[in-house]
């Protein structure tokens, strides 16, 4: 689908929109029903504040975008059940029974599109072989003098911690949702999402809320403090009680604790804040982590949009305190992040808002598909380990573009090997 730019600014815009989105939701829909789904790029945060240094635009994707579909299916996988819904929007000058015929109109195309035969059609392919070793933006010494780099201004007094981060890419000429596919297989997360833009698609597997509201409570989660999955339960174990002894790791976690409660703060009532979960080790395929949790009850006048504000970007993408460590990151970064460290969610038609953290994710365009992955930086971290641990966070992705292109290669009864994707 091609998308229309916003006139007015683009925060102003999405307020606009998400208010005029509110609706009654029928009992039992969920409360993503009639509301917006998309994305907010990293570089979104140049509207809230003013960074100096803008590194340029390699990937040339929109800044966001928010898409309020005319028609949603929802799969209940427990019951086994399509929920077919589509919102009544009256238009100004018609008559509300106008709405309610073309909602109705919409949903019986759907169901007579469902209960036709599907006709099967060879798909050509669009691969050119096995996947190629990714390169970065970064060269392995290149990465290294950027954490030293980071490491000064830390010591200069000027920030605790900064998250760099390198950007690996490599040819992928397959559906995206091959690789969503894949990816789910693998790399199980709270956050698992493939969405389709004009000329190009995101699919991640994202394992953090940047901000979630409901009920009126708003809902921050970080997660930082990280060790690779062992090779057995026994090794596993002893990564976690490793992690939870590494006075680095809790150090950087519980900083980050501390400027989720600041975030949270900004728009919730007084008292209300509370770390309701500290020190929890959370288990993905490749990585675990340390995670948090921390709550407040929102402001009376405040919306959905001031959460997400409050909370954009993510402490645990940026480092602490938050704007200067952006401006390092703009510094020592060689390209704009486009997506990465951004977020990826819905604002509901009844006023709640659920968006995870663009991390754990792929961009597909043009042929290629881009993972960036990030570090947090103290004054202790050891720059080679800081390097691998990008490394590691960007491999759940890579090895499903893998499998992806090996079950495309055997489907065709063609074999062959196929370079690292570390």
């Amino acid at each position: 689908a091609a998308f229309t730019p916003a006139a007015a600014a683009p925060l102003d815009s999405l307020r606009a929109v998400i208010r005029d989105s509110r609706m009654a939701l029928p009992a039992g829909l969920p409360p993503m029903i009639g509301g917006l789904f998309g994305y907010l790029g990293y570089d979104m945060v140049r509207q809230m504040e003013h960074l100096p240094h803008m590194p340029p635009d390699d990937l040339h994707l929109p800044e966001g975008v928010m898409i309020r579909p005319r028609l949603f299916a929802v799969f209940d996988t427990v019951r086994d059940e399509l929920t077919l819904a589509a919102p009544i929007r009256p238009r100004a000058g018609h008559a509300p029974e106008q709405a309610l015929q073309a909602a109705q109109d919409l949903l019986a195309t759907a169901r007579q599109s469902l209960s036709e035969p599907l006709a099967l059609h060879e798909i050509a392919p669009r691969y050119t072989g096995p996947l190629d070793p990714p390169h970065s933006t970064f060269t392995r010494d290149a990465f290294c003098d950027a954490v030293r780099r980071i490491q000064d201004y830390i010591a200069a007094g000027d920030a605790f911690q900064v998250v760099p981060s390198q950007r690996f890419s490599t040819s992928f000429t397959l559906p995206p949702l091959a690789l969503y596919r894949a990816l789910r297989r693998i790399n199980p997360a709270p956050f698992l999402f493939n969405l389709a833009f004009d000329g190009f698609s995101l699919v991640g597997s994202s394992p953090e809320i940047l901000v979630r509201l409901r009920d009126g409570r708003m809902t921050v989660r970080p997660l930082a403090g990280t060790r690779p999955r062992g090779a057995t339960p026994e090794e596993d174990q002893a990564l976690e009680r490793d992690l939870l002894a590494d006075p680095k790791e809790l150090a950087e976690h519980l900083m980050l604790i501390d400027l989720g409660r600041n975030d949270v703060g900004r728009v919730c009532e007084i008292g209300s804040v509370k770390v309701t979960e500290k020190f929890v080790i959370e288990r993905f395929s490749h990585v675990m982590h340390i995670s948090s949790n921390v709550e407040g009850t929102l402001r009376p006048g405040l919306e959905a949009i001031d959460a997400l504000i409050a909370g954009f970007p993510a402490g645990t993408l940026t480092g602490a305190p938050k704007i200067r460590a952006m401006e390092i990151i703009d510094e020592v970064e060689p390209t704009r992040r486009a997506t990465y460290a951004g977020c990826i969610g819905y604002f509901g038609a009844n006023g709640e808002m659920d968006t995870c953290i663009g991390l754990r994710m792929a961009v597909v365009k043009d042929g290629q598909m881009h993972v960036q992955a990030g570090c947090g930086v103290v004054a202790d971290s050891v720059p080679e380990a800081e390097y691998e641990e990008t490394r590691h966070k960007a491999r759940a992705l890579f090895r499903a573009a893998e499998e992806a292109v090996q079950f495309a290669l055997g489907r065709n009864g063609t074999t062959a090997g196929h370079g690292g994707a570390g």
